[in-house]
């Protein structure tokens, strides 16, 4: 099959520009013939909260050799609009995988979704839906209108839509009006990208010393709870504590301002690793590997990249008891659960992964996954071109 993935370029980098790069890969090791549009200046740089990395080499991971990358649109230039809807109509593609994650991009997308209508053979078009809507754009009024408007048209131009979760799929029906049956089920494929290394090694090059470490990983938001495992690791007896190493790494957008007054009345902030900071892909893997267990308090998502990370590095993972969570991780034999800002809940399964760490037992085997492995989640999509085909 002939697709064509609109995604992220790597200029302003994110993770939908990772997982654009993962996926497109994926498609086509599994015999598909892929062309990629990347978008690549998103909005006005000084706008944008990272501006200060945007266009530095972050990344490690590239596209197969054979797959077309048209790089890239740019919000402000109808002239790049033009090329790329050129770019596709070269490829005449089957299958059109927009990603959606924020409403900075509906512009483009939209021009993208038209340009296909005009294609010979309407290529069915899927939106792929990261986010119902972005959490610091829904706090902004009038972005919060653009974004409800444009999104509502961006549907309105589409075939199918794929969200993460179940969960996610009655909130996509619920906020955008669409019919439930078109909202297809597919699971956040794994980040497999990222390089393994020896525990103590990771643990050298981050300047930590012996202990049982904690990491909490993503850029920093409001949503994603890190007060609390601040509060949570401040509970610990002290001789546990003591033992072990608390790491916060992720870019600060300022989107939390709980996050530093956690720290700073925490009794052990001498163990506490706080690094603010864009985390380039050559040291995301270092992260991992020097972690003994992950911890993800989110109080509500739509799915987790941080997650399918620590799932492809087969890292224990704590996270809240949402349904969206428990479906990321179905089959994981290496996730605990808590209630959301339970504190307490969250301290004692902390307890739990260190004792595991004390006895040798937290490491676990190449079986701990999920059933989302790239070949099901390909397989997945062609199963929706093959329901889409059927209703027209």
């Amino acid at each position: 099959m002939r697709i064509c993935i609109i995604g992220s370029s790597t200029k302003f980098y994110s993770g939908i520009s990772a997982y654009t790069t993962v996926m497109s890969n994926a498609l086509s090791e599994h015999g598909h013939q892929v062309s990629v549009i990347l978008l690549r200046n998103l909005v006005p740089k000084f706008l944008y909260p990272g501006r200060n990395r945007v266009g530095r080499e972050n990344t490690t991971t590239n596209y197969r050799n054979d797959i077309n990358v048209y790089e890239g649109m740019d919000w402000n230039s109808p002239r790049s609009w033009m090329h790329a809807s050129h770019f596709m109509q070269c490829r005449a593609p089957e299958l059109v995988i927009m990603h959606w994650w924020t409403s900075s991009v509906a512009h483009m997308q939209l021009f993208l979704a038209a340009s296909a209508r005009k294609m010979c053979g309407k290529p069915l078009l899927l939106l792929e839906m990261h986010e119902v809507v972005d959490p610091l754009e829904e706090s902004i009024l009038p972005i919060r209108m653009y974004s409800w408007i444009a999104g509502r048209c961006l549907v309105s131009a589409c075939n199918g839509y794929v969200v993460h979760s179940r969960e996610t799929r009655e909130a996509v029906a619920r906020a955008y009006g669409i019919d439930a049956a078109k909202i297809f089920v597919v699971p956040h494929g794994p980040y497999d990208n990222y390089s393994i290394n020896a525990t103590d090694t990771a643990k050298k090059d981050l300047n930590l010393g012996d202990g049982f470490t904690i990491l909490n990983f993503g850029m920093l938001r409001r949503y994603k709870g890190i007060s609390i495992l601040v509060d949570a690791f401040g509970l610990l007896p002290a001789v546990i504590a003591r033992k072990s190493w608390l790491v916060i790494a992720g870019e600060d957008w300022g989107d939390d301002p709980e996050i530093r007054p956690a720290i700073e009345r925490s009794p052990f902030r001498d163990r506490i690793v706080f690094r603010a900071e864009f985390v380039p892909d050559e040291e995301v893997g270092v992260y991992f590997s020097a972690a003994d267990v992950v911890v993800l308090p989110y109080q509500r998502t739509c799915g987790s990249g941080v997650a399918n990370i620590a799932l492809a590095q087969r890292k224990p993972i704590i996270t809240t008891d949402l349904a969206t969570m428990r479906e990321c991780l179905d089959g994981y034999h290496g996730a605990e659960y808590f209630l959301v800002n339970d504190t307490t809940g969250l301290r004692n399964q902390i307890l739990k992964a260190f004792e595991r760490w004390e006895r040798g037992e937290n490491t676990l085997t190449p079986a701990a996954k999920t059933a989302a492995t790239w070949e099901r989640i390909v397989a997945g999509y062609e199963r929706i071109v093959d329901d889409l085909r059927r209703e027209k």
